[in-house]
């Protein structure tokens, strides 16, 4: 999508799913990867994400956009009173890889390992039978994004994954390096980021003519 597409898109989401593609497109995630995120995940102070067991079982370094961080902080501060009202009915205890679980065993109730996005429910666990608070269901904002979509009457396809190759797309049209794209999106291979350089025809290394310039 053009700048223009992303910011109508974007302005037409309602809190929290707001929030959400402003970290896909900000930060460059994958949908999974953000409802996925834990508190403690987030660095305010260096302006990054930590993106854990991403595609690949990797675990990678994005940005945090200036321009989102005080409806992270507002939107954080709502979700550590939703634990706390969680933990004073008997529940709170957060999903953790079994290994976490045995390693730390006060961590599943400690606030940095709670769910930046966490449902509106306690449910089930079927894994464990046990009722807690998972994280946001990715289905919830990909419906608001077709919405959002058809809202701005663009009419082509754009699903949440569109806004991570917006990311990609538009900081390679700032002039950023490949291989610092590479990084902040997490691709082993430069080859699979190359692929932004075609949408933007500009050939294998992303090169822009001197006639373009004069």
């Amino acid at each position: 999508m053009t700048h223009d597409e992303v910011t109508q898109v974007l302005s037409r989401l309602l809190p929290p799913h707001r929030l959400l593609g402003h970290l896909l497109y900000g930060g460059g995630l994958r949908i999974m990867e953000a409802v996925r995120l834990r508190v403690k995940d987030i660095e305010f102070t260096r302006g990054e994400i930590l993106v854990r067991d991403g595609k690949g079982r990797k675990d990678r370094i994005t940005m945090l956009p200036r321009g989102v961080r005080g409806a992270l902080r507002a939107h954080l501060s709502e979700a550590h009173k939703l634990h706390e009202q969680d933990v004073a009915e008997g529940f709170g205890n957060v999903w953790l890889p079994s290994a976490h679980a045995r390693k730390y065993p006060l961590a599943p109730r400690a606030w940095g390992w709670q769910y930046v996005f966490p449902a509106e429910r306690r449910s089930l666990d079927p894994r464990t039978g046990i009722e807690r608070r998972h994280h946001s269901s990715d289905q919830s904002f990909q419906r608001a994004m077709r919405q959002a979509v058809r809202d701005s009457n663009i009419t082509k396809p754009a699903t949440p994954h569109t806004l991570r190759h917006s990311f990609a797309t538009h900081l390679l049209e700032s002039g950023y390096d490949i291989r610092t794209v590479q990084e902040l999106l997490g691709h082993a291979d430069v080859a699979t980021t190359m692929i932004y350089t075609h949408v933007l025809n500009r050939g294998g290394r992303a090169v822009i003519s001197p006639l373009d310039r004069l």
